[in-house]
């Protein structure tokens, strides 16, 4: 859902400024549940559930990736944001593919030494991922875009950003279900098992594929 509107053309407005002091003020409490970022729409909330399908998909993301990837790569969870203030955009993916050196940094990380940003669809918002964040990541550099959706078992890699009337847009789409092996950045990994949503909130597996 987005909550506030966002008029600010360049992160360094007093607009941005005072929709992040928003977000961060919101992210030092435990009375809003969800993640808030910031987008070239305004502030977005997703209320994501702490547990379930949505962390178990990340979490075997997080583990299937470094086990095919070299020891200076992580695929990291958690804080820091990522944002780019001159584009008035602030965003948390779910998984960020990313060198640690370039983890050594104060604040916020600098999208443009993400390897690749990951995302997995949420129940409540999937246009958050789905629309918001296929516009926002290339405007603000991120090279790859995968996102994994557990309400259908579908998924999709966005790479190759290109310019066009609107802006940066990423330039190839290539879509996957559950069950069959998908590349992130120079990376395969196998997507067998992952969780679907359901509505009884029972975890459910995805299609395997041999």
């Amino acid at each position: 859902m987005t909550i506030a509107p966002h008029d600010a053309r360049r992160g360094g407005s007093h607009v941005y400024r005072a929709m992040r002091d928003v977000v961060q003020s919101m992210g030092d409490t435990d009375t809003v549940p969800g993640r808030f970022e910031i987008t070239k729409r305004g502030i977005v909330h997703d209320m994501m559930a702490p547990i379930g399908p949505h962390e178990l998909t990340a979490l075997h993301l997080r583990k299937r990736l470094e086990k095919v990837m070299p020891e200076e790569v992580v695929a990291h969870t958690g804080e820091p944001d990522v944002e780019d203030e001159y584009e008035g955009i602030m965003r948390r993916p779910d998984v960020m593919v990313i060198a640690w050196t370039d983890m050594e940094v104060p604040g916020s990380f600098d999208p443009r030494t993400l390897i690749a940003a990951i995302e997995v669809v949420s129940k409540s918002n999937p246009e958050n991922d789905w629309v918001g964040k296929t516009g926002d990541y290339p405007l603000m550099g991120v090279p790859v875009y995968a996102i994994f959706d557990p309400r259908t078992g579908t998924g999709a890699v966005f790479t190759d950003i290109h310019s066009t009337p609107e802006g940066p847009r990423y330039a190839v789409r290539k879509d996957f279900v559950y069950g069959e092996d998908v590349t992130i950045g120079e990376w395969t990994i196998s997507t067998n098992g992952l969780p679907l949503y359901r509505s009884d909130s029972v975890t459910e597996t995805g299609p395997s594929r041999t």
